[in-house]
């Protein structure tokens, strides 16, 4: 049950000598035939390659809009675009396979494809939110030792600090996207290469991703993901969740950066032969319209966009709609039942995470039982089990662990070994399950701080307030909101002299958005006096919920 790995056809042996010792790894599950892999295969070559020598090259494949105008690209036009890319990373850049390239954009039909160039290529994509600053990006080089990105030229110029200088390592080269005027932009490199190729004859176990996550440190963990892992949650989740084919047209918010977003809005659709419709910007009234526009029949987003949908939706024309997807951050009972009342779907709520590449808990829309979760993935195992790893009785709450197809493969990191124990893959949930099978969320175990479907660090936004000047100490921790499902609360302790009032608050928070990315800021700040420690000095974070909650 634990790893022998296909050969691997890297050049760049990085992602494989850093994979957890083999004592580490969790225990893989393959009991479902569609998720058994012949030893060589490229996951993006069986979306697109297969598609266009099937004769579906005509069928829409992406869905853009830009300069106020809506755009198609077909399967055929994005695998000329992704075979362009690839020339581009392995001629222009002289990348070889096994290599890694950071990727930053918003979620648009030019990001799609230079994350599925990257891994028809052979090389290993790292694709990062469009809202990280330059330090949280550098972390991210630093520890991929990453020396070539592509970006979008339309953000804000946050590369800059990351290339190599002198004798200090970084970026070699960053080359921009959706930059058709730029000489040394990527469309002008494209042109002059050829729009076909042969695409690279990948291991079933060779990492073609690196997706980061911030842990309760604050410090980020690279999860790595085989081709196989792609294909696995490609051909369970859409089959026995959703039933997915090539007529379904889908829609959300969630970045293609996050595996949820690669998973439901790009990895999803390709897979089953359907239309993906990837827009920058979403409120709920435009996810609305989208679906109204467009027909499209899944919405994949946090329960937060799901409440201030429903009572919108009267006024939208959403007869299309097929199913709804919710994941990210727990739902709410109440806003299940709003949105059903609203729309007449019954959601599929899913529970999976960075670690696992997606979701391995949820009910078909027909499943669904109040307050669940929902019942294991065809493919995947799970039991509730107590501090010793030992199961716990139905009804009782206890630690999720699972295991599957797909598990935890930290790059390089000594908290593989608390995420994985026996085997077994523990997101960090606390549960419970019945007797038929059906898990009940009850709350993190750690002190990470879920906002409208983002996953925030409160020790990160810490050491953002620390950098003020005004600052002494501070703590931050993530309290109850019924529209985030949690907000991040700030305690801040001021130095001697400094008027503790609303203009420092305020100050505080335009702080953190300038300091790490906008969405971690502190939505409340109150100023106290001290902070609750234990006589060893450790801070209580658990008194400042208490308190706040009282």
């Amino acid at each position: 049950m634990f790893p022998e790995l296909a050969p691997s056809s890297h050049v760049d042996s990085f992602t494989r000598d850093h994979l957890p010792p083999a004592a580490q790894w969790p225990a893989f599950v393959f009991s479902r035939p569609e998720a058994i892999y012949p030893e060589q295969i490229n996951a993006v070559a069986q979306w697109l390659d297969q598609a266009v020598a099937r004769g579906h090259g005509d069928r829409p494949a992406l869905i853009g809009h830009e300069q106020d105008q809506s755009f198609v690209w077909s399967y055929a036009q994005l695998l000329e675009r992704v075979v362009q890319i690839g020339h581009v990373l392995t001629h222009d850049c002289q990348l070889v396979p096994g290599q890694r390239v950071l990727l930053r954009g918003a979620n648009t039909p030019m990001m799609a494809a230079c994350l599925l160039a990257v891994m028809r290529a052979g090389l290993v994509a790292v694709p990062t939110m469009p809202l990280l600053r330059a330090a949280e990006l550098r972390v991210i080089v630093d520890k991929a030792q990453i020396d070539v990105a592509l970006y979008d030229a339309n953000l804000p110029n946050e590369l800059e600090p990351c290339m190599a200088q002198g004798q200090q390592a970084g970026l070699r080269l960053a080359i921009p996207f959706r930059a058709p005027q730029a000489d040394d932009g990527l469309e002008a490199r494209m042109a002059v290469h050829p729009r076909v190729g042969v695409p690279h004859a990948a291991g079933r176990d060779d990492v073609c991703l690196i997706a980061f996550t911030s842990g309760t440190t604050g410090k980020p963990k690279g999860t790595m993901h085989f081709q196989r892992d792609l294909l696995a949650m490609c051909d369970l989740v859409p089959r026995h969740l959703l039933a997915m084919g090539h007529d379904d047209v889908v829609c959300g918010t969630p970045p293609l950066a996050f595996t949820f977003g690669l998973g439901g809005l790009l990895a999803f659709a390709l897979h089953w032969g359907a239309s993906s419709i990837l827009l920058e910007k979403y409120t709920p009234e435009s996810l609305l319209q989208t679906v109204q526009r467009y027909r499209a029949t899944q919405i994949y987003t946090a329960p937060t966009f799901y409440r201030q949908m429903a009572a919108l939706a009267q006024g939208f024309d959403l007869t299309s709609l097929r199913q709804t997807i919710s994941a990210g951050e727990a739902l709410p009972d109440a806003t299940r039942r709003a949105w059903r009342e609203a729309s007449g779907i019954e959601m599929v709520d899913g529970l999976g995470g960075t670690e696992m590449i997606h979701i391995y808990i949820g009910s078909a829309s027909a499943e669904v039982r109040p307050g669940a979760i929902g019942r294991v993935v065809p493919g995947y195992e799970a039991m509730v089990v107590d501090e010793n790893m030992q199961p716990v009785a139905p009804g009782t709450v206890g630690r999720l662990a699972v295991r599957g197809p797909t598990g935890c493969k930290y790059l390089a990191d000594h908290r593989q070994t608390e995420y994985v124990q026996q085997g077994w893959n523990l997101p960090g949930d606390s549960v419970t399950c019945d007797a038929d099978g059906y898990f009940y969320y009850q709350a993190r175990n750690d002190d990470m701080i879920i906002s409208a479907g983002y996953n925030i660090a409160g020790p990160e936004v810490e050491d953002a307030l620390l950098t003020h000047p005004d600052v002494l100490e501070c703590a931050v921790v993530g309290l109850p909101d019924e529209a985030r499902g949690q907000i991040v609360c700030a305690y801040v302790v001021v130095k001697p002299n400094v008027q503790a009032d609303a203009g420092l608050a305020e100050a505080l928070q335009q702080h953190v958005k300038q300091a790490i990315a906008p969405f971690k800021y502190p939505r409340q700040v109150h100023f106290v006096a001290q902070l609750p420690r234990t006589e060893t000095g450790k801070l209580q974070r658990f008194k400042l919920r208490q308190a706040a909650t009282s």
